[in-house]
Formats: structure tokens, C-alpha cells, sequence
């Protein structure tokens, strides 16, 4: 039988502390990753992408030793669970945004009836196409290195146990939200645009020839340059949301006063 000397029980008891600690603001971050906190992963999955974040990151992660009082340390467990769970949502309000801007664009051009339910979330075609192509760009520009990066720093902003305050949480969400909605309606512009030029020809049209069932004319007009509009735009689409969720991971607290 193996037994520790007396004084490493204490160190090994603070590196276990420590180890769960970061643990607790890993598995509410990676809980609503993009691509890592998706619901079709399974949750052994997420555990073990959890435990290995972890294990990256405990050792960059500044110490904190083990609260003695039963309610300090409920306290500071909701205090890291909160803070991973707003990093996790400022990152996945950036696949929310690909999502809007795919429903968007299919309710523009009449696609949004084709393979509606193909997704875990009931997205039109285009916004699962625009979710699936971004979810793969971001893991092949390495999303996993960018979040490893972004945990640690995440340290920096919001110390260990030291919950932000309500109004600047507020106020921090509000503003995120805001640009979510804002970049989901600036992707889908072509095909608003798109949209707004058909329905200005199609009025016309209809005003010049009212004898012109016009709607069997322009129907497959708009649905062609949907899809055209869809496979020349993508590449700039993604580019565009890419470089806006690396952005946000270096700097987090963008939209705070």
C-alpha cells in the first residue's frame, strides 16, 4: 500500500481545488462552444473536450486556494459557472447570427420551405448550409487554439471568484445582442437587396402586363439568383463572420462603457 507523506496531502487537496475550479468555467464555456457545444455532439463528447481544456489550462490559470466556508465556496462555484456561461454565449451568438442570416435570405428568395428540418434547430436550407460551412472554417482556422487562448486570457478580464457586476453584465449582453442582429442582417444584405430589386420588377411588370401571371415568372427568376447569389457570396460571408468571432475572442469586452 502507497501512502503520502503528511505534507503533500495539503498540496495535492489545492491542486485538486485548482484543477476543479477551472474545470467549473471550462464545462459551462464549452457547453455553448461553437462547433465543440453543439447539440449533436453527445455529452460524453463535451465532457472530454471539457477535461481536456482543463488540462491546458490549469497550469496558466492563476491558483486559488480551497474556501474553508461552505458558503464562499457554493459562491465562488455559481460565480465561475456564470462567467463561463457569458463567455460561452458571447461566442455562440455569432452561430445565432449565421442561423439568422440564413432564414433571412431564404424568406427573401422563397427557399425557405426546402429542407427546413434538416438541422437540430428547425433552420431553413440556407441557414443550415451558412451554420455547417461556418462551424468547419472556424475548427480549420483553429478554433480549438483560439479558445484555449481565450480561456486564459478570460483570467485576466475576470479574476478567479470575482463575479462581474449586474449592470455592466447588462449592459455587455444588451450590446452583444445588438451586433449579433446587426451582422446577421449585414450578411444577408445581398439577398435582401436581391429581393427588394425582384418585388420592384415584378410590381412593374405586373402594372404594365396585369393579364401576366407573373408570379410563375418571377418564381423561378428568384430562386435562381438566390442560389446563385448563395454560391457566389458564401466565400465573403464567412470570411466576414470569421474574422468578427476571432475578433471578439481577442477582445471580449468590446461594447462595455
Amino acid at each position: 500500500m502507497i501512502t503520502l507523506p503528511p505534507e503533500l496531502l495539503p498540496q495535492l487537496g489545492d491542486g485538486l481545488w485548482h484543477l476543479f475550479a477551472v474545470f467549473l468555467r471550462v464545462s459551462a464555456m464549452v457547453s455553448l462552444l461553437p462547433a465543440f457545444g453543439e447539440r449533436s455532439i453527445p455529452t460524453r463528447v463535451k465532457l472530454g473536450i471539457s477535461v481536456a481544456f482543463t488540462l491546458i489550462i490549469t497550469p496558466a490559470a492563476p491558483a486559488h486556494f480551497n474556501q474553508p466556508d461552505l458558503f464562499l465556496a457554493v459562491r465562488f462555484i455559481l460565480t465561475e459557472i456564470l462567467i463561463g456561461v457569458v463567455l460561452g454565449l458571447s461566442l455562440r451568438l455569432f452561430v445565432l447570427a449565421l442561423q439568422t442570416a440564413g432564414s433571412i435570405a431564404a424568406q427573401a428568395t422563397s427557399l425557405s420551405q426546402i429542407l427546413g428540418g434538416a438541422a437540430a434547430d428547425p433552420v431553413p436550407a440556407i441557414g443550415y448550409l451558412l451554420t455547417l460551412a461556418g462551424l468547419a472554417l472556424a475548427v480549420i482556422l483553429g478554433l480549438h487554439v483560439r479558445v484555449a487562448q481565450f480561456l486564459i486570457h478570460s483570467y485576466a478580464l475576470f479574476p478567479m471568484g470575482t463575479a462581474p457586476l449586474p449592470q455592466d453584465l447588462s449592459y455587455w449582453g444588451v450590446q452583444q445582442i445588438t451586433r449579433s442582429f446587426g451582422m446577421a442582417f449585414a450578411l444577408a444584405m445581398p439577398f435582401v437587396i436581391a429581393s427588394l430589386i425582384y418585388n420592384l420588377a415584378l410590381g412593374v411588370i405586373n402594372r404594365a402586363m396585369p393579364q401576366l401571371m407573373v408570379a410563375f415568372v418571377g418564381a423561378p427568376a428568384i430562386t435562381f439568383a438566390g442560389l446563385f447569389l448563395l454560391f457566389a457570396g458564401t466565400p465573403l460571408i464567412l470570411s466576414v463572420w470569421s474574422g468578427a468571432l476571432f475578433a471578439s475572442m481577442q477582445n471580449p469586452l468590446v461594447g462595455l462603457p
